[in-house]
């Protein structure tokens, strides 16, 4: 289903054609992407990319689409070395001091921000920035798995989760329409139920099946009455 197909579904589910309704259907459709992404963990709700230290700088910018760290490895030579995520305070605790003798290949991280510019005064930026700990005494490469927010189907006309999973989007996107338009308490009731089930459905795969195998889970059988 495409964004041109679901705004026409949107319409005929709750047979409102008004201007102003039809003009909210982009904000209907993105509230309900939002609230899918945040409940399941889709894998194509992920990226991949790579960066690299500074020796001698404890901080790493994030992409400017980043949400949340799946994982973050740093590469030495040809080894891969998983940091693992604390807090700020522990690593300033744990590495109070920057001075060279003390830096090495990181072993921790946290998100530190948001970044400031060099502008007299500093003007804070929207973008978050990692903390390094140790800090690290060479250029070494990063690799970031981390969740970002795909291109809505809104402005793409097409999408993931419209393609695979378009009923969740739909019902989800009936229960926003019919908030908008302080709907029958029925109507509600209903499309909030639909989209709870198909929103398991979703988790069903997301969370389930694109975790595992047959091979290391064995096949899903029902038991014989």
């Amino acid at each position: 289903m495409n964004y041109t197909e679901l705004s026409a579904a949107i319409q005929e589910y709750t047979q409102n054609y008004e201007t102003d309704f039809v003009a909210n259907i982009p904000v209907f459709v993105e509230q309900a992407e939002q609230r899918i992404y945040n409940t399941v963990q889709f894998p194509s709700i992920r990226k991949n990319v790579t960066g690299f230290t500074t020796s001698g700088n404890k901080y790493l910018s994030c992409p400017l689409d980043f949400l949340a760290v799946y994982s973050m490895a740093v590469i030495s030579g040809t080894e891969y070395t998983y940091l693992l995520n604390k807090d700020v305070n522990f690593i300033r605790e744990a590495y109070p001091s920057t001075a060279s003798a003390n830096n090495g290949l990181p072993k921790y991280y946290a998100l530190f921000g948001p970044a400031t510019t060099n502008a007299n005064p500093p003007v804070i930026t929207n973008e978050l920035t990692f903390l390094l700990g140790p800090t690290p005494d060479a250029m070494y490469t990063v690799e970031l798995h981390y969740y970002y927010y795909p291109e809505s189907i809104v402005t793409a006309n097409t999408s993931w989760l419209g393609d695979n999973f378009d009923s969740v989007l739909l019902y989800g996107s009936l229960m926003e329409a019919y908030t908008f338009m302080k709907g029958e308490n029925d109507m509600i009731a209903l499309y909030t139920q639909r989209y709870q089930e198909a929103l398991a459905l979703a988790r069903r795969l997301g969370d389930g099946m694109e975790r595992g195998d047959a091979y290391r889970d064995g096949q899903v059988k029902l038991p014989v009455t």
